[in-house]
């Protein structure tokens, strides 16, 4: 293996004090690996790819990362080159995601990261380091969703299944997952231009936000899907909620939309419907690695480099504004060089 070089690049987001007024400023800057932190694995990053939790990150949301200057970035995907750790071998591909990475801890945006052991996940047979970014949380969590639904027993003979803000990264992943196990899905996006990604991904039928949420403040709607995954939060989830079939489930992971919900009890106790919270941050190592597995395998998505726009570390930060202003479409991948 080649020697390990002394410098890296990496993202680097800025707070600035001006009178009471934050401001944060991001830039490609030099750094040493004596400044990363002092942890079992040292990774040389390949690939990481672009979430709206690292937007937030790179813009100074103190409810993800509280200390700046920061690196962001909650996936990354590349070689082992030191391990203190007899698990992990020098030379091993692997993959981390989630626990602290990317929110306090030196993140993805960068050619080097320091983890602990614990964080750290062995690449799978028949996935590649490209592959597993484009997947990256985004992925992860969609599987987390279609599991949840399986386990609650949702089968697709049961009918439609939607998935809301398909056009993103969790939605996009989670409309194909679910139509290669034969469900027949129904894409939700705000964003026209979307439509045949979604249909190539499987979607047999799209709605717009419009649709889902002009149906009034009646507290049940009639029973239309069978499961759902959301990852909007607030008004659309509720109407999710009251629009499912009786012993319905939908698999909440996200906030996009707001993380608030103005509910009634009357589709818990009329429907029996069923609303599973998703987490992607602290799951088990053990299940982690089990879900890699399995997207590796059985639930392996052909053509996901169809869903990947690849961009350097020069082009990070117009990446960040488009998710920002709400413009992300499919997955943003980014390379690191080798």
């Amino acid at each position: 293996m080649t020697a390990i070089p002394k410098h890296f690049k990496a993202l680097r987001v800025e707070e600035a004090q001006d009178g009471e007024a934050l401001s944060y400023s991001s830039a490609v800057v030099e750094r040493s690996l004596n400044e990363l932190p002092a942890n079992d694995v040292l990774i040389q990053v390949h690939y990481s790819s672009v979430n709206y939790k690292d937007a937030l990150s790179a813009s100074g949301n103190k409810g993800v990362t509280r200390q700046y200057p920061h690196t962001p970035g909650i996936d990354a995907a590349g070689v082992v080159v030191r391990s203190q750790d007899s698990s992990i071998a020098i030379g091993q591909s692997v993959i981390v995601t989630g626990y602290d990475l990317g929110m306090n801890t030196s993140g993805g945006f960068a050619q080097f990261i320091a983890v602990p052991a614990q964080w750290v996940v062995p690449l799978p047979e028949g996935l590649s380091l490209f592959e597993s970014m484009v997947l990256g949380t985004a992925g992860l969590t969609a599987a987390l969703c279609v599991e949840k639904l399986l386990n609650n027993g949702l089968t697709p003979e049961q009918g439609e299944v939607l998935v809301t803000g398909a056009s993103g990264g969790v939605g996009s992943i989670a409309v194909a997952l679910l139509s290669k196990l034969g469900f027949s899905v129904t894409a939700c996006s705000g964003k026209a231009d979307s439509q045949p990604m979604l249909k190539s991904l499987g979607a047999q039928a799209i709605i717009t936000r419009e649709e889902l949420l002009g149906q009034g403040n009646r507290p049940l709607l009639k029973e239309r899907w069978a499961g759902a995954v959301d990852v909007v939060g607030g008004e659309m989830l509720w109407n999710v909620m009251k629009s499912l079939r009786y012993g319905g489930s939908v698999a909440c992971c996200g906030l996009v939309g707001s993380p608030k919900i103005e509910a009634t009890v009357f589709p818990f106790i009329l429907r029996s419907v069923n609303l599973l919270g998703v987490d992607s941050v602290m799951v088990p190592l053990a299940h982690k690695t089990a879900l890699w597995t399995q997207l590796a395998s059985h639930w392996h998505l052909e053509h996901l480099a169809d869903l990947a726009k690849i961009i350097t570390l020069d082009e990070l930060q117009a990446g960040i504004d488009s998710l920002l202003q709400g413009q992300g479409k499919g997955r943003l991948v980014l390379e690191l060089g080798r």
